[in-house]
């Protein structure tokens, strides 16, 4: 039997974990959501005036980006976004730890607050609960 007389064999390709999917799905709106209002926060901030907390404001606009970093690798798929979601979601957590902490350590450091002060509590700590439930979800989302 020669190459072109043997039957084709469809070799099915390894489907790819969707990490916006079940789980993922509430993972995703609430990433947009804070995306979206840490923005819109920082672009605020910034244009009422930038001078009175550089820092605050700064660390508004970081954590925008970093909610729509998440976001972004959530929808997107496979692993090599799984892996990034996954670091940026450590980072995240260490930014609302470190920022957590320093806000009641030193209150004059920041004249204004940041999505991430006091643990995210004029969030609801939800900027503390999201990226703990987003490395569960990640790490639980790998693929095999």
């Amino acid at each position: 039997m020669s190459d072109t007389e043997r039957p084709e064999v469809d070799v099915a390709p390894k489907p790819s974990f969707e990490l916006g999917t079940g789980p993922g799905r509430v993972l995703v709106w609430f990433y947009g959501v804070f995306t979206v209002a840490a923005a819109s926060r920082s672009i605020v901030e910034v244009i009422r005036g930038f001078d009175r907390a550089p820092l605050a404001y700064s660390l508004s606009a970081v954590a925008a980006v970093v909610y729509g970093f998440i976001t972004y690798s959530l929808v997107r798929g496979g692993e090599r976004a799984r892996r990034a979601a996954l670091v940026c979601c450590a980072a995240e957590l260490l930014g609302v730890l470190v920022v957590g902490a320093w806000t009641l350590a030193e209150p004059s450091a920041f004249p204004d607050s940041t999505v991430w002060s006091d643990f995210g509590m004029g969030y609801l700590f939800i900027p503390v609960i999201l990226p703990v439930t987003g490395m569960i979800w990640l790490r639980r989302a790998k693929t095999v």
